[in-house]
Parts: structure tokens; sequence; C-alpha cells
């Protein structure tokens, strides 16, 4: 497996940013036609996911959502005050695995691949493991 690692610098305390066009860039310097991309957010408060990248409501509205099922809430006991973006975090997930077909990720037409921050802004790391 090949790894690989890039930085997303968040600009709000919640948001996505597709993330798609650098994971299809480490797949080209890889050189891996058929394969496997892992993609690994190593941070407690951030997550990873796929979802639709043509509509840029989409992304907002799962942020709305997000916050209406967990809000930020001064009640929680979590000396930092960021708890909900730690249940997020969970809840989302911090690993998304894609197909890779002819040096292509196998995406289907409307999907992207989201960072998701739950505690910015904030500078992030991404690790990418590529094999075939």
């Amino acid at each position: 497996m090949k790894y690989y690692n890039f930085e997303v610098r968040s600009s709000t305390r919640e948001e996505l940013i597709n993330i798609t066009s650098e994971i299809s860039e480490l797949i080209k310097k890889s050189g891996v036609s058929n394969g496997k991309v892992t993609i690994f957010v190593p941070h407690t408060t951030a997550a990873v996911t796929i979802n639709e990248n043509a509509d840029p409501s989409v992304p907002r509205d799962i942020i709305f959502g997000l916050k209406k099922l967990i809000p930020h809430f001064p009640g929680f006991t979590h000396l930092e005050g960021n708890s909900d973006a730690h249940l997020k975090s969970s809840i989302i997930g911090c690993t998304q695995d894609v197909f890779i077909e002819n040096g292509r990720l196998i995406l289907g037409t409307w999907q992207g691949i989201f960072f998701c921050e739950f505690d910015g802004p904030r500078h992030r790391r991404v690790i990418v493991g590529i094999n075939e």
C-alpha cells in the first residue's frame, strides 16, 4: 500500500469540504490502475463522508441536520466544550474506502468525497492509502 498525506484548512466551525479532486490526483500520482483507496481522517472532531457534490445545498443541509440532531450544547461535561464535534465525528466516521478502476475513483454520478469539519476553523490532515 502506498501512503500519502495532504492538509485541509477549514474556515468555519462546521463545514464539509470537497476533497474528491485531491484524492483523484493522488491516485494518478500512485500509478494504481485498479484497486482501492482508503481515506482516513486522524482527528476526533472531524470525519470523512461520501455524498452529493453537484448541489452545494446538500453539504449545507447535512451540517444543518447534524446541528439539529446534536447541538453545540454547554451542558456536556467535556472540558473543551466540543463534545458535539466528537459525537458528530463518531456518527459519520473517520474512514472511507472507494474502489479504483482504470485509474479513476468508482463513485456514483453525483457523489463526492467530503472532509467533515466539526470543530474549526482548523488546519487538518488527511491520510490516503492506495493499493492494487
